[in-house]
């Protein structure tokens, strides 16, 4: 099973609020698409706290494709904000704005400011498989072996 290709050779994406930041790349090498707080008032962040921050964005992911939001890791190392779900995950047939589940992990409240960076989205391709049920798997030198199955270094 192969990946279709895209379309079209961009990301086609729609603006739902007049200030909503298109997402772009920080750098030529960057593999994230950095996704901006579509807010008209900042918002404290309390610790141990969730929220939901909008973008103003939705985007038509490509078939064969998902978009993946990662935290950025300045807001997770240096504040303890990351992702409340861990990776987010759009999906290639969602047109809804899409929105990041942000999190407190430190004991400081952090403020979000109005188009502030606050994650990333990073174009995936996925295999689509169709699932079916086996009696026996094939054997592997790991086999059954979990979390810390092959030692600590």
């Amino acid at each position: 099973m192969t990946t279709p290709e895209p379309s079209h050779n961009f990301l086609p994406v729609r603006r739902l609020r007049p200030q909503a930041v298109l997402p772009v790349r920080a750098t030529s090498g960057s593999a994230g698409l950095d996704l901006h707080a579509c807010m008209d008032t900042p918002l404290t962040l309390e610790p141990g706290c969730r929220v939901m921050i909008p973008t103003g964005l939705a985007a038509a992911i490509p078939q064969g494709v998902a978009g993946m939001i990662y935290a950025r890791s300045s807001l997770g190392t240096k504040y303890g904000i990351s992702l409340s779900n861990g990776v987010g995950v759009v999906d290639s047939d969602y047109r809804g704005e899409i929105c990041v589940g942000l999190c407190n992990f430190s004991n400081d409240p952090y403020t979000i400011q109005p188009g502030e960076r606050v994650a990333q989205l990073v174009l995936q391709p996925i295999l689509c498989l169709p699932v079916q049920e086996v009696e026996t798997l094939d054997d592997t030198d790991r086999g059954q072996g979990g979390f810390g199955s092959t030692g600590r270094l």
